[in-house]
């Protein structure tokens, strides 16, 4: 048996879950001294950061059970700031954080902007009609199979409830009405290659894109795509070919297909059509063009509708980022994990 002097885990967050067999199997090598590397060392629970921590330092931070006990419960659910604090005190002697300012001193500024905008009436009613059947369903579902039974239904009413947002045709095929936030983002967008940008737009759903298509096209707006679908050789090429061509202003992305391995820095600007479960994912999708090689400053948009669940979600995203960034300083989050309460309050 081989015994190492050195292992260096990088990309440490594909042994984030101590189940999988890529956890298991790295955590067997015996290896002197051991090093983790990631940018996303919490992005759904802090379980990811115990699976980690497991690896380099194995029982440090106990057995996960007894980590459960002792500190994720009381931060995650309870935001218990004297254990939160107690964990990060016992981790931070270990933990060497790079920003990316700090590294990249020579990129130009980045500019988030949240951008609202409120249903048309027609959207607004199928929306208020389908929250108001969803939050029986999700009574009624929970009352019957408990809440831990009951998460795959409630995530596909949340599903159609963000996707009313975006707009009622993913779902309702007759609908010959608007959507708000298309209007914006297309608004947005040609404003936007007026003043000569270039513009990245992703999105969590691939079938929102025909939509966008279509109106671009009818606008006569050039634009490329790329989904999970697409081949990786035709990825090169379209990559290439949207940082070179003039002409070519917008680039629609499937959020997980764009979240890495791009190098788009002919854009200079960012739309999110949506808000993502998980706001690393849109972070790691806007270093698609905010990385080395950008020379323009970049503006990042998230639209956002108002009084709606993806309201409910930036809250959210917001809330959960705040206690990670207190505890780790990082721009993860752990929005996946939600408790009842947070999830009924999105039906709110």
């Amino acid at each position: 048996m081989y015994e190492f002097k050195y292992m260096i885990a990088d990309e440490a967050q594909y042994i984030k879950n101590n189940n999988t067999q890529n956890a298991k199997s790295i955590k067997k090598i015996t290896a002197g001294t051991r090093f983790a590397l990631t940018g996303t060392p919490i992005e759904n629970s802090l379980s990811e950061l115990w699976s980690i921590f497991d690896f380099i330092m194995p029982g440090y931070l106990f057995k996960y059970r007894k980590f459960k006990e002792m500190y994720e419960f009381a931060i995650v659910k309870e935001n218990d700031q004297s254990k939160m604090q107690k964990l990060k005190k016992i981790i931070e002697p270990f933990i060497f954080r790079r920003i990316k300012k700090e590294v990249l001193a020579e990129l130009p500024d980045k500019t988030v902007t949240v951008l609202y905008n409120e249903m048309e009436e027609e959207q607004q009613k199928i929306y208020l009609s389908y929250l108001a059947q969803a939050k029986k369903e999700v009574a009624d579902e929970i009352k019957i199979n408990g809440f831990e039974n009951s998460q795959i239904k409630i995530l596909a009413l949340l599903m159609r409830l963000r996707q009313i947002c975006c707009h009622p045709r993913l779902f309702l095929q007759d609908y010959d009405g608007e959507s708000s936030k298309l209007n914006q983002c297309i608004e947005v967008a040609e404003e936007a290659i007026k003043a000569g940008h270039k513009i990245l737009i992703f999105s969590g759903y691939t079938s929102m894109f025909p939509i966008i298509e279509k109106m671009l096209t009818e606008k006569n707006i050039d634009y490329l795509k790329l989904t999970g679908q697409t081949k990786v050789a035709e990825r090169i090429e379209l990559v290439d070919k949207f940082n070179e061509d003039k002409d070519i202003k917008i680039f629609l992305i499937s959020l997980k297909a764009g979240g890495t391995g791009l190098n788009l820095t002919g854009a200079d600007m960012v739309i999110h059509y949506d808000p993502w479960w998980n706001l690393s994912a849109e972070n790691q999708a806007t270093d698609r063009t905010y990385r080395i090689g950008q020379k323009n400053n970049v503006q990042v948009y998230k639209l956002i509708t108002k009084n709606s669940i993806e309201e409910k979600i930036y809250e959210l995203q917001n809330k959960k980022e705040k206690l990670i960034d207190n505890m780790l300083s990082t721009q993860n989050t752990f929005i996946n994990q939600l408790s009842k309460d947070d999830i009924m309050e999105l039906f709110g």
